[in-house]
């Protein structure tokens, strides 16, 4: 008997180190969508949620995942899912009042099962199983990735109007999701965030709040976050171009 509890306590060790649990963010409002809920709008024939699920459901680094979403829309998520036959999606939640909470909320529902965690915005539907692939191995070797993109145009910091200076734009970066860390880096910087009353604009900011360097990856052009009727106009006409 002896000899089985300690086989058991073994193998839960193991599950609790291995694989990458995807945490998807769908709890935001429509504030610049006129009136169009973007979770659940629809982007050539899918909700633009599950555009997004779907991906990570293809990458083989990904073992589960778990939608953060407002209380009204958990069951017809949770519906969509099943019926689109999604293996991997483990549980639909309720967010919080606010992203980091969101994402903690997510994350402590992968607790104890995963090593990596991979935080994904439902509102980015188009990232290629090839980035989220490329981003989890980076964060396997680092603790800490996210893909990103040179910025293009000059950037301005400015003061009531009045430019403060011009950053040396070859040292900026457009970032992207998913952020994928080690997961008990990225729920215990949330939690110490939270704890000083750090607002964060994106996860790898908690990290970095902590000194943990982060690894940043190519991203894509395509992977842009809609967030007003064009951007989800240029999402279908770039599915639309894929399918003829």
């Amino acid at each position: 008997m002896e000899k089985l509890s300690k086989a058991a306590a073994f193998l839960r060790k193991f599950k609790k180190t291995s694989g990458c649990g995807a945490v998807v963010v769908a709890a935001g409002s429509a504030r610049r969508m006129d009136g169009v809920d973007k979770v659940m709008a629809d982007l050539n024939g899918k909700p633009l949620f599950l555009h997004c699920v779907e991906s990570l459901e293809r990458c083989g680094s990904i073992s589960e995942i778990v939608l953060v979403t407002r209380q009204d829309l958990i069951l017809p998520i949770h519906t969509i899912c099943r019926d689109a036959g999604l293996t991997k999606v483990t549980a639909v939640i309720a967010g919080g009042d606010t992203r980091q909470a969101s994402v903690a909320r997510g994350l402590s529902c992968l607790a104890g099962r995963v090593k990596l965690a991979a935080i994904h915005d439902a509102a980015r539907p188009l990232a290629s199983e090839a980035l989220i692939e490329r981003t989890v191995r980076a964060a396997q070797s680092v603790s800490a990735a996210a893909p990103a993109l040179p910025v293009k145009d000059t950037i301005k910091v400015a003061k009531g109007g009045v430019v403060q200076k011009t950053p040396d734009r070859n040292l900026l970066f457009a970032v992207q999701t998913p952020q994928v860390f080690d997961f008990d880096l990225i729920r215990g910087a949330l939690r110490k965030a939270e704890e000083e009353n750090v607002v964060v604009t994106d996860d790898c900011s908690a990290v970095e709040q902590l000194g943990v360097p982060v690894k940043l990856v190519e991203g894509e052009e395509r992977n842009f976050k809609v967030t007003t009727p064009m951007d989800l106009a240029l999402a279908r006409m770039l599915l639309q171009e894929e399918t003829t």
